[in-house]
């Protein structure tokens, strides 16, 4: 994959939609889940889609400020998924949605999206960790030059590397071809798009932003679960899957900067594990804040 390739566009593509006629609520849209190298869809394409879904279904002005959404079955790569949303209350402050995905007539997500009004109020945030700059990091990209081992191809290095629409950089390292660093239950990213993200029909500058991180959060949500159990993504046998999801958005802020995703792992056992993350601007303001179960199986 040449730098001339690399950009945030699979991203934008992923949350564009097509109105349609609804078979089952009040709104249908349809979206083309994006290519990768794995047997089926990337998760974060559903929720991100679902996002954009709810959103447009929103037209007084309210926020999207969580999301509780549940993985039903795989999605194929490359294909249509349809959105359907139900209006299922407006009130002056608070409304709510619910949106299922369909593929091949089955329903293979589902979700509840509440928005609100806001209001005055004091505000609260955590600082973020002192924690080395991301110039200082190496890309995906430079790290995977000249390693390989496991289940990793050069298809799936290259997706890694540019195919995400997002540079990620961690702290302690990533856990790709093996565990690099310590086998602790907590883990940093920095994250940013490859480029400016581009304008998406039907949503505000705001809500794609806010869709970007439902979007780019499950790549490495439980990261943190497999670093303590010692299990890296090319490990062969490993198997994950997404179960649910849940994600609460606090505040509009800047996506086109470095963003720190810091996560740790709540639980492992029973062949699954929970994860947490928050996301922060580079100088400390708390975004948004995600709860992750899925399925982590080591033959």
């Amino acid at each position: 994959m040449t730098a001339g390739t690399i950009t945030s566009e699979v991203f934008t593509t992923a949350i564009t939609l097509t109105p349609v006629a609804p078979r089952h609520f009040d709104l249908a849209f349809t979206a083309v889940t994006q290519p990768c190298p794995w047997p089926k869809a990337y998760g974060g394409d559903l929720v991100a889609a679902a996002a954009a879904a709810a959103m447009r279904s929103v037209t007084d002005g309210k926020s999207l400020h969580s999301m509780h959404s549940y993985f039903l079955r795989p999605a194929d790569i490359g294909a249509e998924v349809r959105y359907e949303v139900e209006v299922l209350r407006d009130g002056r402050g608070y409304s709510t949605r619910q949106v299922r995905g369909y593929q091949n007539g089955k329903p293979l997500y589902a979700c509840l999206a509440n928005f609100a009004a806001g209001g005055p109020g004091g505000s609260f945030q955590s600082p973020a960790e002192d924690l080395p700059e991301p110039e200082s990091l190496p890309s995906t990209a430079d790290y995977l030059t000249g390693r390989s081992g496991g289940t990793m191809t050069e298809e799936s290095k290259d997706y890694w590397s540019g195919g995400r629409g997002f540079d990620m950089r961690h702290v302690p390292g990533p856990v790709y071809l093996a565990v690099d660093g310590e086998k602790v239950p907590h883990q940093a990213v920095w994250i940013k798009p490859f480029d400016p993200l581009r304008p998406v029909d039907g949503l505000t500058g705001a809500q794609r932003d806010l869709a970007a991180l439902a979007y780019v959060c499950d790549y490495t949500i439980l990261e943190p679960v497999l670093r303590v159990l010692d299990l890296p993504w090319a490990r062969p046998g490993l198997v994950t899957a997404s179960l649910d999801h849940a994600m609460w958005f606090h505040r509009e802020g800047p996506i086109g900067d470095w963003l720190l995703y810091a996560q740790e792992a709540v639980a492992a056992d029973a062949g699954r594990g929970l994860g947490h993350g928050r996301f922060f601007t580079r100088d400390g303001l708390h975004l948004a804040t995600v709860a992750q179960e899925g399925m982590v199986r080591a033959s």
